[in-house]
């Protein structure tokens, strides 16, 4: 006989004495065979865990566990992550499983492949009465509005793919979970039965959410930026069932650009999701006329640097005469890294305009793994600074030397690290840079805004006249002139 694929149905519980122990027995009485419940108590203050260790002693097929309260989404992650079931079914502790919803479920699992979610009718019970409507599925619904319950069969797999529920979003954290699953393709089926009786009370948590609106609308547009883009052509709205047409009327006089370097492409909804998440996440490291933060995504940490928005005259000459800033940062980024000189990986630059005029712009690059900048040579003492000055010597004659100068070449644009002995230096803010030919004048003249004496400024123009084969004395002679020491 071949053995039933095991389903996991998670349950987290929250002071639910009066209910939890129908919702098990109705699990219990299902008609599929092969089930493990997995009760999570998420900190409850009321009888709930003793009834809840009570039936797992009952039951060899009950596991109970807890945990300090954390909320809902970090409770049913918590049970799923020790579930051993392939299909994971959660349920709310206050419902009821109809009896054969699992077995029916299950078979379309097993033979659909392409299916990655399955749920059926529901029932209202308790404060209401009647069947709860649920609209057929469809992306473009789904970017609108939820309508996949809560408690649908789905592939542990998915779970683990999409990173599982948000644990920072406070409401509907079961529509942020079937965007992240279903956004990039597969079917959703509705079976024509019943699956779930589904208790309302005056404080239940579906009638609670509903005061929390504009927190879900902006932690929605936050992760998926990039679906409500290509369904609803911008961000999810207040008024949901009108965003399609706000956006396009929107979009009549405002523009978004995104050019992403292919090696950065799956980095495409955190930029798409700028400025949402600039505003609101994000280390801040600078923070000027113009802002840098850090991200962390993907286990990888990128610098965002926001550009301010300019004067009007910039706004009709970037709209229209000349790059933006953030485009010159990620152009030169590319010549630089051409040249052999070292730079962040620049990811991508985004453009904002509003009203055919240029508004705001982003440059988002690798984050240096230079722990050093220049000025810090002032801050502390290195053992190997000759090396170091003879190394950033070396990169700035090789700037020259390609027709590159850096029009901001100052103590907090020099990076540096040492690796195995070996000085690299890197190059940033790249947007305001000239290029062609650079004499030995010019050249000496680019070390104006570098802090030193005369110490440092001599071994700066001997290294520097040696790459470029100019004569040191007056190298160095044009330094100290150019620094006024």
């Amino acid at each position: 006989m071949i053995k039933k694929t095991l389903v996991s149905v998670v349950i987290p519980v929250y002071n639910m004495e009066d209910y939890l122990e129908e919702t098990v027995n109705s699990v219990l009485q299902s008609t599929y065979p092969n089930i493990e419940i997995i009760l999570m108590d998420d900190g409850s203050s009321d009888k709930s865990p003793l009834i809840g260790k009570k039936l797992s002693e009952q039951h060899p097929s009950i596991f109970f566990y807890s945990q300090t309260n954390k909320g809902v989404a970090a409770a049913r992650n918590h049970a799923i992550s020790l579930a051993k079931g392939e299909y994971i079914f959660p349920l709310d502790s206050d419902d009821i499983l109809a009896n054969e919803f699992l077995e029916n479920a299950v078979k379309v699992l097993d033979n659909n492949h392409d299916v990655k979610v399955v749920y059926a009718k529901e029932i209202f019970i308790g404060d209401k009465h009647g069947e709860r409507e649920l609209p057929n599925f469809s992306l473009k619904l789904l970017a609108r509005k939820n309508m996949i319950p809560n408690m649908a069969l789905y592939r542990k797999s998915d779970w683990e793919r999409v990173g599982g529920y948000c644990e920072t979003i406070i409401a509907r954290e079961d529509w942020e979970f079937w965007i992240s699953v279903l956004k990039d393709g597969g079917k959703v089926v509705k079976l024509p039965c019943i699956g779930l009786y589904y208790r309302i009370r005056p404080n239940s948590k579906r009638m609670t959410d509903r005061k929390l609106k504009k927190h879900v609308i902006e932690t929605l547009n936050n992760r998926h930026a990039d679906f409500f883009l290509r369904e609803l052509n911008g961000p999810l709205r207040q008024y949901r069932s009108w965003s399609r047409i706000y956006n396009r009327m929107t979009n009549l006089f405002c523009k978004k650009s995104v050019a992403v370097n292919p090696d950065f492409k799956h980095l495409t909804t955190f930029l798409n999701s700028l400025p949402f998440q600039f505003d609101k996440m994000g280390t801040t490291i600078y923070k000027g006329r113009n802002e840098l933060k850090m991200f962390a995504v993907d286990g990888d940490e990128y610098i965002v640097k926001s550009y301010k928005r300019p004067i009007w005259i910039n706004r009709i000459i970037y709209g229209f005469l000349r790059a933006s800033k953030a485009q010159r940062a990620y152009d030169n980024a590319f010549k630089l890294l051409k040249a052999g000189i070292k730079t962040p990986l620049p990811v991508a630059y985004i453009e904002y305009s509003q009203n055919w005029l240029f508004d705001k712009s982003y440059f988002v690059s690798k984050k240096s793994s230079c722990p050093f900048e220049y000025r810090d040579l002032f801050k502390q003492t290195f053992q190997n600074e000759t090396s170091i000055l003879k190394a950033i010597a070396r990169t700035t004659a090789m700037l020259h030397e390609n027709g590159f100068l850096h029009k901001d070449y100052s103590g907090g644009n020099i990076l540096f690290k040492e690796t195995d002995g070996e000085i690299q230096v890197e190059i940033i803010d790249l947007n305001r840079m000239s290029f062609g030919k650079i004499n030995m004048r010019t050249g000496c003249k680019n070390f104006e805004r570098l802090n030193g004496n005369e110490h440092i400024y001599t071994v700066l123009g001997e290294e520097y006249a040696k790459v470029r084969g100019f004569d040191k004395e007056k190298c160095i002679r044009l330094i100290l002139e150019a620094t006024c020491k």
